[in-house]
């Protein structure tokens, strides 16, 4: 299957807490959506890869994604090596995905940042016809790389409206129910299994979107410059900045 829009994280919640709406709502205009994992999530503080790849599944399913898989690279030991680019290459070329989503770059999550800089590298070999020609793929356009702002203050690029999907997103959030609030649990604590954590992650999209006037945003940066065939398309939609 050839895909849309890609997204590549590093563990099997964060496609769910950084860009769940993005994703709802390309489903929802009628492109082919996915999402890859990097890792298993096999470092987490919290539950067990068995019980995370049920909980992956199911959230696959409230994104309604067409496909989502995973890299199989070692949680908390991401590097950008030729097997890891190669391996990542591979999938690029087997998808196609013309855009892809990803972590912000200089993330303080080693795993995080160095897959930003891992999808990078990839999107342009993927277009290599030569690199790992051996394997016998054809090579494939090079896709464009939006980077999810999360964790840096960074002026986004553009904001996607996800008004209507934020319901969707925290149902696909609450899905990964091991790594969440529990009061009934005697693990060790972590940011994440605080009481107002997705409070928070929710009214983070709510401020990302009244910078764009609607009810809920999810936010992404873009190193190149952007091609825009329309501008005036572009610079006057509605924002309804003072109704």
């Amino acid at each position: 299957m050839e895909l849309d829009i890609l997204a590549i994280f590093a563990h099997p919640d964060d496609v769910e807490l950084t860009v769940g709406g993005t994703l709802l709502k390309m489903k929802s205009l009628g492109y082919k959506t996915g999402a890859l994992d990097v890792t298993r999530g096999e470092m987490g503080t919290r539950g067990t890869v068995e019980t995370r790849a049920l909980e992956a599944e199911e959230a696959a399913r409230i994104l309604k994604l067409d496909v989502r898989e995973n890299l199989g690279l070692p949680d908390g030991h991401v590097f950008v090596t030729d097997e890891e680019r190669t391996k990542l290459v591979r999938v690029l070329r087997r998808l196609k995905p013309k855009l892809l989503l990803t972590h912000q770059l200089d993330d303080p999550h080693p795993d995080h940042n160095h897959i930003a800089q891992l999808v990078r590298e990839s999107a342009r070999l993927a277009s290599m016809q030569k690199y790992d020609f051996d394997f016998g793929q054809e090579r494939a356009n090079v896709p464009i790389v939006a980077h999810n702002v999360f964790s840096q203050r960074v002026t986004p690029s553009f904001i996607v409206d996800i008004s209507e999907f934020l319901k969707q997103k925290t149902e696909a959030i609450r899905t990964h129910a091991s790594q969440f609030y529990n009061p009934n649990s005697n693990e060790l604590e972590t940011r994440l299994t605080g009481e107002g954590f997705i409070d928070e992650l929710e009214n983070r999209s709510r401020y990302f979107g009244s910078l764009i006037g609607v009810a809920a945003g999810e936010p992404f940066f873009v190193r190149e410059a952007l091609n825009i065939e329309d501008p005036i398309a572009l610079l006057t939609r509605p924002m309804n900045l003072y109704s």
